[in-house]
């Protein structure tokens, strides 16, 4: 079910992946999103499997995790409301990275892959704005993982 409320909007506006958006380019965004619900252990989405999707968290709190060589689930990251997750797999349309599970009662809105392209296909300035949102978010994430491989780095040496 699409929504569309002056709150919701209000609150992603608020967000990274909503940043510097007009008000119509932000109101035909919203229009696509779909209202998703999940319970406490729910899974969003697993590692491995085929994603053509996004969510931006409005409430509640999830975990991410991975599988490591051993087979011992890793905890990765927690999301809270205005994190946004699965944009990998609208760039560069490959599998789930991560699992990602409710870890309380948490309301998320998703776009599709599908929704995204007629999203530019309506405003590609508005698309531009977007896709930058996500690379600043992903640039983001990249710095916090170099940092986190070299403290890692550092304490594996002084060892």
């Amino acid at each position: 079910m699409a929504v569309s409320s002056p709150d919701l909007k209000a609150f992603l506006l608020a967000t990274p992946f909503f940043g510097g958006l007009s008000d119509a380019s932000c109101d035909l965004l919203v229009s696509m999103l779909v209202e998703r619900s999940f319970d406490v252990g729910d899974t969003v989405v697993a590692e491995g499997e085929p994603g053509r999707s996004m969510f931006v968290v409005q409430s509640g709190e999830l975990l991410v995790s991975k599988i490591g060589r051993s087979g011992r689930i890793i905890r990765m990251a927690s999301l809270g409301p205005g994190d946004f997750f699965g944009e990998m797999t609208l760039i560069e349309m490959q599998n789930r990275s991560a699992t990602i599970v409710a870890q309380s009662q948490t309301l998320l809105y998703e776009l599709t892959a599908r929704q995204l392209y007629a999203y530019y296909k309506a405003d590609i300035y508005a698309y531009v704005m977007v896709m930058q949102n996500v690379n600043r978010e992903l640039c983001r994430r990249l710095r916090r993982a170099d940092n986190r491989i070299a403290e890692l780095q550092m304490l594996h040496a002084s060892q």
